[in-house]
């Protein structure tokens, strides 16, 4: 499970968003959608959103607007349905605060990409890395299906990612995302998605849309979706060995409501479908599984 929050759009080019959006695109754009979703359901790895929806709009941000401003600070609140765990049937509702503090075009701390720095950047693309953190799963959770398979405990993970737009006139945005985990998992998920602003934006309301898709190696996969010996004779799974490559692909949707120069919503709604052995997991209850979040926030 993994971290997320606020979804962010500077006031003064909000109408410039809408009109991206419709086509024009030779207004500025300055969107920074890092960080919508509450602390506690951003902040684990896996998470039902895709990893693009952790920051979408940053990359079109010094496309559309050069010049950024030298702090960008957003608060707010927010809660999310999800559920309980990969592969699980069951869901739950969780609430937190939504961080989103910047600094120039340089580093970033947010519940949404983590905290960080860009790396090496383009005007239509970045490299970034971050410190972000993943709450693991723990047995009680789900006692009826999670005994005797142990705890993934909770550890720091890195996150190193890229952002690439294709033009002013085609704004379609790739990201991938690497992250290893230091501990909990102790393995390697990978995530590749892409996003476009859609038509139908106006100034005070604008939305994203896009696909993704999840790679994990045999650590990550074992840790989330394997039975070893021990946890098959503490359970009573059969042992399985879940193996590297395909781990979910799924499509998200994020929307932005701007109520006022200062207050705005933000809404996610994603559907996911688990693919390859951790589809085929005996601990998996259901292949499939939605999430939405939603916030309220401030921006100074």
């Amino acid at each position: 499970m993994t971290p997320t929050l606020l979804g962010q759009v500077t006031n003064h080019n909000r109408q410039a968003l809408h009109t991206a959006c419709q086509g024009r695109l030779t207004i500025s754009l300055a969107v920074a959608m890092a960080a919508y979703t509450p602390l506690g359901v951003r902040a684990q790895t896996p998470s039902p959103l895709g990893e693009w929806q952790y920051s979408a709009g940053v990359p079109l941000e010094k496309l559309y607007e050069p010049t950024t401003p030298e702090w960008a600070v957003r608060l707010g609140v927010g809660a999310a349905f999800r559920a309980l765990y990969d592969g699980s049937d069951r869901y739950h509702t969780l609430a937190g605060p939504s961080i989103d503090i910047r600094y120039r075009d340089l580093f970033f701390a947010s519940t949404g990409e983590g905290i960080g720095a860009n790396l090496l950047q383009g005007r239509n693309w970045r490299i970034s890395a971050a410190l972000v953190y993943d709450l693991g799963r723990r047995a009680h959770n789900d006692p009826s299906r999670l005994n005797g398979l142990g705890n993934i405990n909770p550890a720091p993970e890195m996150k190193l990612a890229a952002d690439y737009v294709v033009s002013k006139e085609f704004p379609l945005v790739f990201r991938a995302a690497f992250t290893r985990s230091f501990g909990g998992s102790n393995g390697w998920i990978a995530d590749v998605g892409a996003y476009v602003p859609m038509p139908g934006s106006t100034e005070n309301f604008f939305w994203f849309a896009g696909p993704s898709v999840s790679l994990a190696d045999s650590k990550y996969m074992n840790s989330w979706f394997g039975v070893n010996a021990a946890q098959a004779a503490a359970s009573g799974y059969r042992k399985y060995e879940a193996s590297a490559g395909l781990k979910s692909a799924g499509f998200g949707i994020t929307l932005v409501w701007y109520l006022n120069k200062h207050w705005f919503m933000t809404a996610d709604g994603t559907f996911r479908r688990l693919l390859g052995t951790a589809a085929s997991s005996p601990i998996t209850q259901s292949k499939t599984e939605g999430g939405c979040n939603m916030s309220i926030n401030y921006e100074f």
